[in-house]
């Protein structure tokens, strides 16, 4: 398949500002899924409320677009009925940390088989500019224009404190890797989180005159590096950017069956 048969073009131009890293995201999210030839009919996208969550309405496979915050929670249901789809599920600051964390810990505490896309631009880009659980202390924002006094998530340790079983970041940068990490994150049997370090020049990168999208994703390629090198040793302030965990682990939905088999006496 060519890569615009995954694109419903009848719904562009897409609301995206210019710079904004979210068709990045979806560009490597398509070659992903084209590389794993999966077929369109087998998978399922559900996203919330927000700039990433726009996703959904682009791309052209069975797709959900719920309320805000609730997106995991759509995904488990459908999970749950039809065990065989996949499940991608791409997600904002909001829909992942604020109003639907209790949602991102529960599903990484079940382990169940969906795929979690947060796209980490550090700011609520569709509503105006409010600072998120993900902006940082001291970063700006319409919301905080003396400076956010809040500490930031970290997702990957969120996830992995909860019990997601595979566990990955990567930013709009680093394209290529990125392709790989989804597609692992996508064959994995169990939650995935994948957090992508995505630029929002309009908002975040203008309150914090961090320049434009070329100069804030070029900051992606000097701020980060690879889990585990000496250079985090060396500085700490650096983020590590790879895969933190890949484990096989019990799935929800295959424990869940079991229990349906020991209930009906079947062994």
């Amino acid at each position: 398949m060519a890569i615009r048969d995954y694109i419903r073009e009848r719904f562009m131009p897409h609301i995206w500002c210019p710079g904004c890293g979210h068709g990045i995201v979806m560009n490597n999210l398509i070659r992903a899924v084209e590389n794993l030839e999966l077929r369109k009919r087998d998978i399922v996208m559900v996203s919330g409320i927000g700039c990433s969550a726009r996703i959904s309405g682009y791309l052209d496979f069975h797709t959900l677009h719920t309320l805000h915050g609730r997106a995991l929670a759509f995904a488990t249901g459908v999970k749950m009925a039809r065990p065989e789809l996949r499940i991608l599920v791409p997600m904002g600051d909001g829909d992942a940390t604020a109003i639907g964390g209790n949602h991102f810990i529960h599903a990484a505490r079940r382990n169940i088989d969906l795929t979690a896309v947060i796209m980490n631009n550090r700011i609520y880009g569709m509503t105006g500019g409010q600072y998120s659980p993900l902006s940082g202390r001291g970063k700006a924002a319409t919301t905080a224009p003396l400076g956010n006094i809040d500490q930031a998530f970290d997702i990957a340790d969120l996830a992995m404190s909860a019990g997601a079983s595979f566990v990955a970041r990567t930013t709009t940068y680093h394209a290529v890797s990125m392709i790989k990490i989804l597609e692992k994150a996508i064959m994995h049997k169990g939650f995935s989180v994948v957090e992508i370090l995505t630029q929002c020049p309009t908002y975040f990168g203008r309150k914090n005159r961090l320049g434009s999208a070329v100069d804030m994703m070029k900051a992606y390629k000097t701020g980060t590096t690879p889990v585990g090198s000496e250079a985090k040793k060396e500085d700490p302030e650096l983020i590590e950017r790879g895969i933190f965990v890949e484990e096989d682990r019990p799935e929800y939905c295959t424990e869940y069956e079991n229990i349906i088999k020991k209930a009906m006496g079947v062994h």
